[in-house]
């Protein structure tokens, strides 16, 4: 089967592909749950690393097109292959994460 994402995804696009209201997509944060409570993209699901591979399992589907961003470039590198050796097919890392997400004006939110 044919991966037909980019392993890696500027930010623009990404914000680009949600204005468009493209379906079948999840964002996931795999920084620790602290982290993501005090801001986080938009709709991202948090999937701290220590359990990343189990609860992407449990909830999502192998097809799926996902996003996966980290505290840098090396911790979503780590995560997008951690999901790969799981059977995620359609995996790309957001390059530059949440700061780059900011900087191209995209929805934050946090508690």
């Amino acid at each position: 089967m044919l991966n037909h994402l980019v392993a890696h995804t500027d930010a623009h696009d990404l914000r680009a592909r949600l204005e468009w209201g493209q379906p079948g997509l999840t964002i996931v944060d795999v920084r620790d749950r602290f982290t993501y409570n005090h801001g986080h993209i938009m709709g991202a699901m948090p999937m701290p690393m220590e359990d990343l591979a189990s609860r992407a399992q449990a909830c999502l589907h192998q097809k799926r097109d996902i996003y996966v961003y980290g505290e840098n470039d090396e911790q979503s590198a780590h995560a997008a292959r951690l999901l790969r050796e799981a059977g995620f097919v359609n995996v790309s890392e957001i390059i530059g994460g949440l700061s780059a997400w900011q900087a191209a004006g995209g929805a934050v939110e946090g508690v």
